[in-house]
């Protein structure tokens, strides 16, 4: 498959990552992407941007080095009832909006009060996209999470980062297949981040590949290569 987009990275801005946002875009375009997305942390995660950052997106050119950028944020959700860190005002000025459990943000519950929450987050037409709902984080129930991805139009992760040996998600691999077999069932289509955290893994979605390859994942429910219909798609969600 050829990947032409990436719409989950981070920048220095995050407090945690080691690139530039030229630096990143300027590597987007390297590797041939069309489209690219920064998508800095929201203000719970420790060290990230402030409340402020989102303030001033308005400078940011929407092109960079021949690529379609896309501002927005990895917004933490925060408990099991979906609760956000970004106020609404600030996710209005977003091109793009994800959202995540982190360990450091999330207060969690059961696996079924962990679900609740994110398929809360799945329902809110604020969000666009869930970033790594099968890294292990938290104990989720994923077939209600696909069909509410499928009933509510949000699009679900395949995070290339937490598949990585380094990371040591010792459950992302067993809860991706199991995710992406669900979406393959259900007909639900997925989108792939790199969660790139500095430039040189921009657009890096080998594990992904690698994975969809094993299982035979259709290719017709990977977004990667399909620029317009994700642009519409984030316009549709945007302007609703």
């Amino acid at each position: 498959m050829n990947t032409l987009l990436d719409l989950h990275t981070h920048t220095i801005v995050s407090g945690h990552a080691y690139s530039t946002m030229q630096e990143m875009v300027k590597a987007a375009s390297e590797k041939g992407l069309k489209m690219f997305g920064i998508t800095e942390h929201g203000p719970a995660m420790p060290g990230s941007c402030s409340h402020m950052y989102f303030h001033n997106l308005a400078v940011i050119p929407r092109w960079m080095y021949g690529v379609e950028l896309f501002v927005g944020a990895e917004i933490n959700i925060m408990d099991t009832s979906g609760n956000l860190d970004l106020e609404q005002k600030d996710i209005d000025k977003l091109d793009i909006r994800l959202a995540g459990i982190h360990c450091r943000c999330f207060k969690k519950g059961t696996i079924e009060e962990n679900t609740t929450g994110v398929m809360n987050v799945i329902k809110n037409k604020d969000i666009d996209i869930i970033s790594h709902p099968a890294d292990g984080t938290v104990d989720l129930l994923f077939e209600p999470i696909v069909l509410a991805s499928k009933e509510y139009g949000t699009l679900l992760e395949l995070n290339n980062s937490s598949l990585r040996p380094i990371r040591k998600k010792e459950k992302a691999h067993d809860n991706n297949v199991e995710m992406l077999r669900l979406c393959q069932k259900y007909e639900v289509p997925v989108i792939i981040g790199s969660d790139a955290h500095i430039s040189f893994d921009v657009g890096c979605h080998d594990m992904a590949l690698k994975l969809v390859s094993e299982i035979g994942f259709p290719e017709k429910l990977i977004l990667n290569d399909k620029v317009d219909r994700v642009r519409d798609f984030i316009n549709r969600r945007k302007n609703a």
